[in-house]
This record gives C-alpha cells, sequence and structure tokens, in this order.
C-alpha cells in the first residue's frame, strides 16, 4: 500500500460499461471519489492554461459561441484520427494526472476511489493499491451508449476501439464487477468487494 491510512481503489472499464455507476456504489459507502472525467472537463475551461494548447493544436473551430470546448466537436476529431487523440491526450493527461495527484495527497478519507476512463491507458494504475474493471456484454454497452447519447452504432463501435480492450483490461483486474444485470446484483458485487478491502 502507498499509505497504510489510505485505501486507493481505481475503477475502470470500456466506454458506457457502467464505471461511474460502480463508484457511486462505492461513494455510498463512504468513500471519496475522484472522478477523472470531472477533471478533464476542468482543465479545458477558458481559464486554464490547457484551454490554449486545445486551441493551438485543434482550431477555433471546437468552440462554442460562449468560448467553451464544444467537446462534441472535439470528440468527432481526436476519434476520426489516432494521432489526433494522442496529441488530445498528451495535452490533457499530465495535467489531470497531477490534479489527481494533488486531491489523493490532501485527502483525509480513508478510502479513495478514482473512477477513470482511461485508467489504465494514462498510467494511472501504478497509483492504485486495487483495480475493479466493471464489464459488460457488448450488445448491453451498445445499448446504453445509444440511450444516453446520439452517437449511431459505428461511432459507439470506433470509440470502443480507441481504447485498450476490455478483455485486456479483465486481466490486470484484482476484481471485476459484471455490471450486465440489475444494478441490485452490480450493488452485491460491490458491497462484497468492499468486505474483502475494508471494514466500514
Amino acid at each position: 500500500m502507498h499509505n497504510k491510512k489510505k485505501i486507493i481503489i481505481g475503477i475502470t472499464g470500456s466506454f458506457g460499461s457502467g464505471k461511474t455507476t460502480v463508484a457511486r456504489i462505492f461513494k455510498s459507502f463512504g468513500s471519496k471519489v475522484i472522478d477523472a472525467d470531472k477533471i478533464a472537463h476542468k482543465v479545458i475551461s477558458p481559464e486554464s492554461k490547457i484551454y490554449k494548447k486545445i486551441i493551438d493544436a485543434f482550431g477555433k473551430n471546437i468552440l462554442k459561441k460562449n468560448t467553451t470546448v464544444d467537446r462534441d466537436k472535439l470528440a468527432k476529431i481526436v476519434f476520426g484520427k489516432k494521432k489526433f487523440l494522442s496529441r488530445l491526450n498528451n495535452i490533457i493527461h499530465p495535467e489531470v494526472i497531477r490534479t489527481i495527484k494533488d486531491e489523493i495527497k490532501n485527502s483525509k478519507a480513508k478510502v479513495i476511489v478514482l473512477d477513470a476512463p482511461l485508467l489504465i491507458e494514462a498510467g494511472l494504475e501504478k497509483l492504485v493499491d486495487k483495480l475493479i474493471v466493471v464489464k459488460i456484454t457488448r450488445e448491453k454497452q451498445i445499448k446504453r451508449i445509444q440511450n444516453r447519447t446520439s452517437l449511431s452504432k459505428a461511432e459507439i463501435l470506433g470509440r470502443i476501439g480507441f481504447q485498450i480492450p476490455l478483455k485486456d483490461k479483465v486481466r490486470l483486474a484484482d476484481f471485476v464487477i459484471d455490471n450486465s444485470g440489475t444494478i441490485e446484483e452490480t450493488k452485491k458485487q460491490a458491497e462484497q468487494i468492499r468486505r474483502l478491502l475494508w471494514k466500514s
């Protein structure tokens, strides 16, 4: 363990597998949740130093009328070509990782959950004591993403294809939660992990 007083749990999976749902369940157990996506949104806000780097790299066409980054437009560009995605990640990831490290260091919580879709891709697994991978059937994954976004099936499969395959993430996991069933079934699996890792 990095720090005897703290347990750091990483939660990851594939696009739309339900990582945030699982992180919410752990939050209900009293854990502090650090949401890497929320941090990434913050670091691209107009008042950040990253904002200018993104405009320099991708142009002003990615901005909304209110000058904030249009994340849908940016996503369409970066998920079109791997080199663009790498360029964006190289701009954003160092700042996100620095912020995550600061939040872990400054937190008084005994259990910290890091909810990060690109946890393994960004090398963040080195920060965690235990890794939970959330898996789901491909059919349900596509259905859930379609229900909450306007992405086509081809776009969804394209984005999934840019991540490390779920089966490879599962191999690296200390625990796997199957989120293909009901929320109650997911909660039961999370509760079993909680009992193994810490006493409430």
